[in-house]
């Protein structure tokens, strides 16, 4: 199951971070200050998502990099329109002349729209911009795949689902076969639909299909960062299309309800009104998150209180 984990603590800005169990591999959403984020979970990160370079999600870019700088990796980076020459500039604002080209790559990947996102190519030590493709999917890797929203918070606010992938399960007690290869060949079989697959057990040939009762689909975890916001319609109705019936959210809730006229002036949430979109997604577990820096301990129990009512009450 996915794990998230905030590393920022309360007044300093958002940022989070995704491992994965049984693997070293990390994801990072956001580029806030980190407290708690160590250089080992650094140098693990994989991929980094940015909702999106409001200073208080991006500020922290640069001590990221810094740690991964090095590493020979390639690193992927997705954020939205005009990422790409944002990092860009972070990277040529510096100078390289002591670091080769294969010391790291960083493979940007600019969500332009829901259909559109452009592949690009950096490295050092000029850091020169290489538009390689345009795809129409974000990310996947032999974990997880990521689906995103686009919200408006006067800008491109990317929203992140990041969903493991399905696994299947053999039920043994069903079986009255002895455990053999033949199990992974059947699952194998299962996941690519295989269903005429020659399967040997103790000398007699099945098809797959006949033994596919053997088999469990569980879904894949499915574990949402839900980012700056307007409390507003449109964008409720792309996050119930993207987070309906997730597992766990992780979601903005910049202000307190008293507070609401800040909220829409500055185009985030609330939290009543955080809490009342995840009650519609019917997520199982959410959290609020990013809250403004002019509250006090007492502020943030009082917008956790008000989240949660709106979160749980029938």
């Amino acid at each position: 199951m996915l794990q998230a984990e905030i590393k920022s603590l309360f007044k300093e800005d958002i940022s989070i971070l995704i491992k994965i169990p049984n693997s070293s591999k990390h994801y990072l959403c956001d580029c806030g200050e980190a407290s708690l984020l160590t250089v080992k979970e650094v140098q693990s990160v994989s991929a980094v998502f940015i909702s999106h370079t409001h200073i208080d999600h991006f500020s922290n870019f640069d001590g990221i990099f810094r740690h991964q700088i090095g590493s020979g990796e390639k690193v992927v980076i997705c954020g939205p329109k005009n990422i790409h020459q944002q990092i860009e500039s972070r990277l040529k604002s510096y100078t390289w002349n002591l670091i080769d080209e294969n010391t790291i790559e960083y493979e940007i990947r600019e969500i332009v729209s829901e259909e559109e996102i452009n592949i690009y190519k950096i490295r050092p030590p000029l850091w020169n911009l290489e538009l390689i493709k345009t795809q129409d999917f974000l990310f996947e890797d032999e974990y997880v795949n990521v689906d995103f929203a686009i919200l408006d918070h006067k800008t491109h606010s990317i929203a992140y689902l990041f969903k493991e992938k399905d696994s299947v399960s053999f039920n043994e007690n069903g079986s009255e076969f002895k455990k053999g290869k033949w199990i992974s060949e059947l699952k194998s079989a299962f996941e690519k639909n295989e269903e005429g697959k020659q399967i040997e057990i103790e000398g007699i040939v099945y098809e797959a299909s006949e033994l596919f009762h053997l088999l469990t689909r569980n879904e894949g975890y499915k574990l949402g960062v839900i980012m700056d916001h307007a409390a507003e319609e449109g964008n409720y109705e792309k996050i119930k299309t993207v987070f309906g019936n997730a597992d766990m959210v992780y979601i903005e809730t910049f202000y307190k309800d008293e507070d609401r006229e800040f909220a829409i002036m500055n185009h985030h949430s609330f939290a009543s009104a955080s809490g009342k979109i995840m009650k519609e997604c019917k997520v199982k577990e959410a959290v609020p998150v990013h809250f403004s820096r002019r509250y006090t301990e007492s502020d943030r129990l009082e917008i956790e209180t008000a989240f949660y009512k709106a979160f749980r009450e029938d």
